[in-house]
């Protein structure tokens, strides 16, 4: 380690422990979602199952809760409910990073855990330059940088290069990369490898003006390749797209194709974009498949340039969280998010509902109320209007002749009400992980999600049920908490 890096780390370590007690008192921290310990959180990096062990790295800036020259903080599970914070994995310390470790993956590469990770650089007048780089550990813990594995853009790109996403196949080691074009188009890039250092260029897969698209983002983030059953999956988080009706809400979108990738071309053949989330949070996931053979999800429960300087956790020192793992399967070109079997242990304290009517407004139901909970909620009859009002700050409203489903709070800035929607045939069950600030809505057993923060205040925990009806649901709700 050099004398640099020590030099970050001894800062990011003063500034936690500075700001620790102010931290820890915010009613708003999560209690089952990954945080950082001050400042800010964003994307999901370098997840991966390694040697039995689930490693989940994250961008993060300790020095404030704003945007900065970003590290990649760490932490460990077993299982995917009781999780580790471990040492920083990289600091911003040497030149092909000065300005920050951006995003990236990891894979095993010769039997040593291994980072691929964009290196942010901006000089004086602040020109960016963008380099892949390379980080490896023995022991999952402690990593060696070893620079530059890709330090020349490719011709008719800007130096918006980055996110690298590393996996192999058949023997061969593949990297799909976020990329801009010169004249502002957004692009995933591939990259082949038959060492995992040495890489070849093949041109882009998808993007902006490429067939089927037309105009499709100035800027593609984050991408993610991978197949599921005989099908090839592209995720991606486009920035740049206009919103149209329902869609594409946010400042910027998460979202996925479906299609077949053919690798010699190279080309992606896919079909339409489809957004994973429909809520006001969610923006850069990121996949790995596990030793189990399952796909798995998690995303940054935030947005750039969203409002992010106003959520009212920035006075006590941080910002935003990752989502649950979900575990992603295909129905069609549809993908189906279900949150991990193994977050059930989280589960105390059952209260159980079967097939109560309800009819009117503002109905509460015994024993189902709280901050910190999951909710399953199964419709046996659906009125022509349902909805629950979440605290007093948000609510979720199906509306059975427009076919729509919304979700709805009060915006944390200006108090107004703001909306999210989806188009939905019919409502068949509702699953609800809410924490003491954030909300995830898993509809239809997954065919639709909902992501959002929501701040409450920290006394209300009435859960309330409404319709214009009768509605008959059955519900079952449980208190949510760290197993050990």
């Amino acid at each position: 380690m050099t004398e640099k890096e020590q030099e970050l780390i001894q800062q990011a370590e003063e500034a936690v422990g500075k700001n620790k007690n102010k931290v820890e008192a915010d009613p708003y921290r999560l209690r089952f979602h990954l945080m950082s310990p001050v400042g800010l959180i964003n994307d999901p990096n370098g997840w991966i199952q390694w040697n039995g062990t689930y490693h989940m790295f994250y961008q993060w800036n300790p020095m404030k809760p704003g945007h900065g020259a970003k590290f990649w903080g760490h932490y460990t599970s077993e299982d995917l409910v009781n999780w580790t914070h471990q040492p920083i994995a990289l600091a911003p310390s040497e030149w092909f990073e000065k300005n920050g470790c951006y995003s990236g993956s990891a894979v095993d590469l010769d039997g040593r855990l291994t980072l691929y990770y964009t290196g942010n650089v901006k000089d004086d007048e602040g020109n960016r330059s963008s380099y892949q780089c390379i980080a490896q550990s023995d022991d999952g813990i402690t990593f060696d940088k070893q620079g530059p594995v890709i330090d020349e853009l490719p011709d008719g790109y800007t130096a918006h290069f980055r996110d690298p996403k590393v996996w192999k196949q058949n023997g061969m080691w593949y990297m799909v990369i976020g990329a801009q074009t010169e004249d502002l188009k957004g692009h995933a890039l591939l990259y082949r490898s038959e060492d995992g250092r040495d890489w070849t260029c093949m041109g882009p897969v998808a993007g902006a003006e490429m067939a089927p698209l037309q105009d499709f983002g100035y800027m593609w983030e984050c991408p993610d390749l991978f197949s599921l059953g005989d099908k090839g999956v592209l995720v991606v988080s486009p920035q740049g797209l206009e919103a149209e009706g329902m869609h594409y809400r946010n400042v910027y979108q998460a979202g996925y194709f479906a299609g077949e990738l053919d690798l010699e071309t190279p080309k992606f053949h896919h079909g339409a974009f489809d957004e994973l989330d429909r809520g006001f949070e969610f923006y850069a996931p990121q996949t790995t498949e596990d030793e189990n053979g399952r796909r798995i999800l998690v995303g940054w429960m935030g947005v750039p340039d969203q409002q992010e300087d106003q959520h009212p956790t920035i006075e006590n020192g941080w910002i935003h969280c990752l989502t649950i793992p979900r575990v992603l399967t295909l129905r069609g070109d549809r993908l189906i998010q279900t949150p991990a079997e193994e977050l059930r242990a989280l589960r105390s304290g059952e209260v159980s509902h079967e097939t109560v009517t309800i009819d009117g407004g503002g109905q509460a139901l015994e024993g189902v109320a709280g901050d910190v909970m999951e909710l399953e909620i199964d419709v046996s009859r659906m009125a022509p209007y349902f909805e629950i009002d979440l605290r007093g700050e948000a609510r979720i409203i199906f509306d059975r002749e427009a076919k729509t489903l919304t979700f709805e709070r009060r915006n944390f800035a200006d108090r107004l009400t703001e909306k999210r929607q989806c188009h939905l045939e019919e409502l068949r069950s509702l699953r609800l992980f809410l924490d003491t600030s954030s909300v995830e809505l898993f509809v239809n057993g997954g065919e639709e999600v909902f992501t959002s923060r929501y701040f409450p205040a920290p006394d209300n925990r009435e859960i309330r049920f409404g319709a214009t009806g009768p509605a008959e649901v059955s519900v079952r709700k449980w208190a949510l908490g760290q197993t050990d």
